[in-house]
């Protein structure tokens, strides 16, 4: 706790998982003194530890059984902090939670609505987004660096879902731009109630870690770790990723294939728009690659791929990483989803360049991650008693065993090419298309 003392708030805003499950060892009470200290000095880490700690309060996935060890921890420390504020602090935080719970009440309000129709649903949307009202000064948890001036009234969207009703919504945020002055721009975001997002929120940091890992060595790979907070049991708010499309939504348009939408959208392939776009594809295939394997992100169906207007590929939804897997069953069997119309837009064989460049990004990126592998060791270590679901047994062997540890460096290039050689065109992601298409209409 000395050590992160020592650091700015912008360090300690990224640990906030970490910190609040390290409750679970405080016995001498270090660490509900710094959040006490820190929530006093800024009012937003308050607001974001707060929130973290109404994530956490539950032990089981029903949000009926309160965890015995960090529970009633939470509910006192949560009391020490609305106490500590003064009444400025105070009215800011009323303000906030305030606006955030009518925000997010729209989803639970949609919940009896579940099997209306999707106009029907909008309807009800647009109905209490029209009932909010915007107080000066308050913000989206998950943009706690802008505030929120105005609500696009009419923005709202039911998402799908067999159970739960998740709804997005747009906001116009205000933030100070690069030259000091006030810039707006539009954030759209998704409200779930009933749908725990903390798994979410450590997959995110994870990809940040390593984003951090590649831009400290000057490794030219792409991933974007869009915001994702938890704000109460099985609650929380996610940024939608600006200007991408996913590869189902693709298909619906009635692209062909992947390397088709990259002609329509860049130009033929001898054009120096497609090069671009293709090399911003190489550089983020070969980032996402590493990370999914190395996390083993799972359910990498054609709804959780997108593509943004510059020709990245990114990775959304993160439910099932680690131990577990969609139903138990282990359909992606493979490294990493590494398609037959990907090697396409790539070059079309494991010969092409731009296939040879991504093999050499990809090992590079694994390499990298290797030798700071104890970093990712110790975010990950303050959150196995966390009661998320991801963590089913021998989680961080199974991780020093995929990172191959025991290997030399040029052993683990060798493990790293393999790996690469196993998901080209594999059967098994083949296999799992198919089985979303059959069970849950994604057929792209």
């Amino acid at each position: 706790m000395k050590s992160l003392e020592s650091y700015s708030s912008k360090v300690t805003f990224f640990y906030i998982p970490q910190i609040v499950q390290c409750l679970r060892y405080d016995n001498n009470g270090y660490v509900e003194r710094f959040i006490l200290d820190s929530g006093m000095i800024n009012s937003y880490f308050a607001h974001q530890i707060i929130w973290n700690m109404k994530a956490n309060k539950f032990k089981d996935e029903n949000l009926v059984e309160i965890d015995p060890v960090l529970g009633p921890k939470l509910y006192s420390i949560t009391d020490l902090i609305e106490k500590s504020f003064d009444s400025e602090a105070l009215e800011f935080y009323r303000k906030e939670f305030s606006f955030f719970t009518e925000v997010t009440g729209i989803s639970g309000t949609l919940k009896d609505y579940i099997k209306f129709s999707k106009p029907e649903k909008k309807q009800i949307i647009d109905r209490e987004m029209a009932k909010i009202k915007v107080l000066p000064g308050v913000y989206l948890p998950s943009n706690s660096d802008g505030t929120v001036v105005d609500i696009e009234r009419k923005s709202g969207k039911p998402l799908q879902s067999h159970a739960k009703a998740p709804f997005m919504a747009t906001f116009k945020i205000e933030k100070k731009g690069i030259d000091g002055k006030p810039m707006t721009k539009l954030q759209s975001a998704i409200f779930k109630v009933g749908d725990d997002c903390r798994q979410d929120v450590l997959a995110l940091q994870l990809i940040n870690c390593c984003k951090n890992i590649w831009l400290e060595i000057g490794l030219d790979v792409y991933v974007f770790p869009y915001r994702v907070t938890a704000t109460d049991g099985g609650c929380g708010v996610i940024d939608v990723l600006p200007n991408s499309i996913s590869r189902d939504m693709l298909g619906r348009e009635a692209v062909n294939g992947l390397y088709e939408w990259f002609v329509s959208k860049f130009g033929s392939e001898n054009s120096t728009t497609f090069e671009t776009a293709r090399l911003n594809f190489i550089k983020s295939l070969a980032g996402y690659s590493v990370i999914s394997y190395l996390l083993q992100f799972k359910d990498r169906h054609n709804g959780n791929i997108m593509y943004d207007d510059f020709g990245h590929i990114l990775h959304i939804d993160f439910g099932f990483i680690f131990d577990i897997v969609p139903g138990g069953v282990k359909f992606e069997a493979v490294p990493f989803k590494l398609t037959k119309e990907m090697i396409r837009v790539l070059g079309g064989s494991k010969d092409s360049l731009g296939f040879k460049l991504f093999e050499r990004l990809t090992i590079k990126a694994f390499l990298a991650l290797r030798k700071h592998y104890k970093f990712l060791e110790n975010t990950i270590e303050p959150m196995l008693d966390s009661n998320l679901p991801c963590f089913k047994g021998k989680t961080i062997k199974n991780l020093q065993n995929r990172m191959a540890l025991e290997s030399t460096e040029a052993e683990a290039a060798h493990f790293m090419r393999n790996k690469i050689a196993r998901s080209y065109e594999s059967t098994f992601t083949k296999g799992y298309d198919e089985f979303q298409r059959l069970t849950n209409g994604i057929p792209y």
